[in-house]
């Protein structure tokens, strides 16, 4: 079968993280991506560690099934060196602060006017306007101003950083490529390109519609360890068992509350958790923290509680269902050296069947676009 995107090119200004991931995504439904980078160093991402080959083991992850081409973007007749593969794109993605690919001459006007076709994905942490369009920032800050970061809380009540680049990957990288899809679909009936401005930090907003409600609608804004979802219910909760292991309990629903409260043989007037849900927390963490994970886990198998032991990052890899569902089934190799390769969320029906896929080498395809 024919991949989604065979046929679609993508130059790829891009570096570090938003932006190689969701051109990753787009590689991995068939689109041709090409990796613009700067002589000598690359993408910043290439010099991070451990290593992966010649390069990081985080760069090559992110950018298997690429193409690789050095200039520098600085140079005076850069624009008319790359005139071919912009008359060819269908589309661009960078990441630069606003205003830089302008001055390049790369912007979405100039390129337009080339390739009026060509669909332009600017991915930023504030956007392309706006008072905070040029403030310096990263993931945490992102979380830190969209609200995100002020619901968690550690024990001291201190706000907890984030164990993923939530920012960057469901602010920044799912976004990009759903605007880019839509703007291809409305291409076909256009016939023409556009400009889309991916801003990271109120891309983040959508996961915080359930705070939004409860301030708008009773004016009830939501701390850290009160709400439904960040602490302040039995039904949703990370408890310590005896064996210092943890168990993630989501029995929100009524009728798994029932099993799950039967399932550890708390007493029944636990049930009634509405007017004291501080004191049922407690209850639960005390019988809970009685026993090791292991025998929470039996008690737990084959009913429906919601509630699972919280895994190590290996253990997960290792779980039976991943296994089962192949999602670690794909490698990344380069030069003898083999990985698995990141998982994608594009279905396996839009994929290639090869199971083993590299990633570019600074430059290697200068020669083949006539950039030596």
């Amino acid at each position: 079968m024919m991949r989604p995107l065979e046929g679609v090119r993508v130059l790829d200004f891009s570096t570090l993280l938003p932006g190689p991931l969701a051109t990753l995504i787009l590689a991995e439904a068939g689109a041709e991506v090409i990796k613009i980078e700067r002589p000598g160093r690359g993408d910043e991402m290439r010099s991070y560690t451990p290593k992966f080959d010649d390069d990081s083991v985080n760069f090559a992850l992110l950018n298997r099934g690429k193409r690789s081409i050095a200039i520098d973007l600085k140079d005076a007749g850069v624009v008319d060196r790359l005139r071919g593969l912009i008359e060819s794109a269908d589309i661009v993605v960078e990441q630069f602060r606003p205003g830089v690919m302008d001055r390049l001459g790369l912007g979405y006007e100039a390129l337009s006017k080339i390739n009026p076709r060509i669909i332009y994905c600017a991915i930023t942490g504030y956007g392309q306007t706006g008072p905070k369009a040029d403030v310096a920032a990263h993931d945490l800050n992102y979380v830190a101003d969209a609200g995100m970061l002020g619901l968690s809380a550690g024990s001291d009540g201190a706000p907890v950083l984030p164990p993923a680049l939530i920012a960057d990957i469901a602010g920044g990288t799912y976004p990009a490529v759903v605007n880019i899809l839509l703007a291809l679909r409305q291409r076909d009936r256009t016939g023409k390109g556009c400009k889309l401005d991916i801003a990271m930090a109120e891309n983040l907003f959508t996961f915080l519609y359930w705070a939004i409600g409860n301030g708008e609608s009773e004016g009830k804004w939501p701390v850290p360890g009160g709400e439904l979802v960040t602490g302040g219910s039995p039904r949703y909760q990370i408890y310590r068992t005896s064996d210092g292991k943890f168990i993630a309990a989501g029995p929100l629903e009524d009728k798994f509350w029932v099993n799950f409260v039967d399932a550890i043989g708390a007493p029944r007037e636990l049930l009634e958790d509405s007017e004291d849900p501080a004191g049922v927390r407690a209850a639960v963490a005390a019988i809970i923290a009685a026993r090791p994970a292991a025998h929470w886990k039996s008690c737990f198998e084959g009913k429906d509680v919601c509630s699972v032991i919280v895994a190590t990052m290996q253990e997960a890899m290792q779980d039976e269902h991943f296994r089962a569902r192949g999602v670690f089934s794909r490698e990344l190799e380069s030069n003898g050296h083999r990985t698995t390769a990141l998982p994608t969320p594009v279905a396996g029906d839009f994929r290639a069947d090869a199971k083993s896929a590299t990633y570019p080498k600074l430059g290697e395809a200068n020669k083949d676009f006539g950039l030596d």
